[in-house]
């Protein structure tokens, strides 16, 4: 195996997030021994207390904190990175025999089994759980891995031929990978991670890798209803399967609509693509249903909180973009009534499109983060000249303030949903932290 073969090898860990202590926990186990380091921009005293607890444990272990660590690349012949650091801010520092990779690209080249590619800008996570759960009630030795299941290196180190890896892949993952995988997904492509790429083309780019190396052999599920998508479809050299909205009622042959425990037509296409993978696999209708049926809806994801004094409560953390607080409010009707948003602001995201939405839907309350939540106002307030049926605003800069102010000004019988249509980043460290705290609140108060 190509760990095995780097007995000789200076190694360098990039990164000392979830996938980076990953990488140094595989390393570690085949070898003991060896001097592996860690490079990270955080100083040690950033670090979380468990993190820093580690280190303080390892052995063998070289670290390069803070500022100035990425001038230890040079002494390295091997960088295994995470996905959120960008190559080119690396080639300054690379000497020219060093190699950089990272986990995905080394799993995709030495894994034994068949790999399952999910993608999309949303519904990766929850496509790629339904996907795992009808393989597991179709009997096949099935793993979840990636951002959404167990870490990747420790799979691969006990993968067999027999074994399906149902594989959720980021834009980050997917940018500089040579294989693609045997089945790939693509659920669908909106303007995302715009402060990373220098604009959507090469988002687009870094997406299109899932299906760029693929064979007459593999399979391409992807949503048809997408003009790129269908643009991707056409280079593709697997055989194609298509999915859209006119095709949920090959879906509602297998499993009527009041059975299925996910809300909005974007989830029933989510469920269709997880159908058409395991018809592949040709696992029969009624192991499917059941699949479908026992799924349980992952976190801030349409998650429904409860209903307290009358109010109805959705966490929708997740929805980073407007796109994915339009379905919502598509799945979730005319009872939203108070609708939390913003945070903080990525490059060409389009918010009229929203503001349109917002209007169209009557909602009476927006209760507003910064700093989008400000744009997004200033959206509404032009395409809406006069106050009549104009919803109420409301600034905040916390949650428990937010919370709050769901309680002073929603109606009872009514939806208070959050979703923000913008990244987390100007109040909460991530949309997991935002989600919780909303949680936390909406049960306090």
């Amino acid at each position: 195996m190509y760990l095995n073969e780097l007995k000789d090898k200076k190694i360098l860990v990039l990164g000392f997030g979830k996938e980076g202590k990953d990488n140094y926990l595989a390393l570690r186990k085949l070898f003991p021994e060896k001097i592996i380091a860690i490079a990270d921009k955080l100083e040690f005293k950033e670090l979380s207390k468990r993190n820093q607890e580690f280190l303080k444990k390892g052995k063998n272990l070289k670290l390069y904190l803070g500022k100035n660590y990425l001038e230890s690349l040079k002494n390295y012949q091997l960088i295994i990175k995470t996905p959120g650091i960008k190559l080119s801010s690396l080639k300054p520092f690379l000497r020219k025999k060093t190699k950089v990779t990272s986990q995905t690209e080394i799993f995709f080249e030495y894994c034994l089994g068949k790999i399952i590619g999910v993608t999309g800008t949303k519904g990766k996570g929850t496509t790629s759980s339904l996907i795992y759960q009808i393989l597991k009630k179709g009997k096949f030795r099935t793993h979840l891995i990636g951002n959404i299941g167990r870490p990747v290196f420790k799979t691969l180190l006990k993968a067999k031929k027999e074994d399906i890896f149902v594989y959720e892949l980021s834009s980050h993952q997917l940018q500089f990978l040579k294989k693609s995988p045997y089945i790939a997904v693509f659920l669908n492509l909106y303007p995302d991670h715009l402060d990373y790429y220098k604009n959507f083309k090469e988002y687009c780019q870094a997406k299109e890798s899932i299906t760029s190396y693929q064979t007459k052999k593999d399979y391409f599920i992807y949503n048809s209803e997408q003009k790129l998508l269908r643009e991707i479809a056409k280079k593709s050299k697997a055989k194609k399967i298509a999915f859209n909205i006119k095709k949920i009622k090959n879906l509602e042959k297998i499993i009527s609509r009041k059975e299925i425990p996910l809300k909005g037509d974007f989830n029933l296409l989510n469920i269709l693509a997880a159908v058409l993978v395991g018809e592949i696999f040709n696992i029969p209708s009624k192991d499917i249903k059941k699949a479908i049926k026992s799924f349980k809806p992952l976190a801030h994801r349409l998650e429904f909180v409860g209903r307290y004094k009358g109010i109805e409560f959705y966490n929708d953390s997740f929805a980073t973009i407007p796109q994915a607080t339009i379905v919502a409010l598509d799945a979730l009707g005319k009872k939203v009534k108070t609708l939390i948003l913003g945070g903080s602001s990525k490059r060409e995201i389009d918010f009229p499109v929203l503001a349109k939405k917002i209007l169209k839907s009557k909602i009476e309350n927006l209760i507003l983060f910064p700093y989008t939540g400000k744009k997004i106002w200033k959206e509404v307030l032009n395409f809406k000249k006069d106050e009549k049926n104009l919803p109420k605003s409301f600034f905040v800069s916390s949650m428990a303030e937010a919370v709050k102010t769901v309680y002073k000004h929603t109606r009872k019988g009514s939806i208070c949903l959050l979703s923000p249509a913008s990244a987390s980043f100007s109040v909460f460290r991530n949309y997991k932290e935002r989600g919780n705290l909303f949680k936390k609140y909406v049960k306090s108060l």
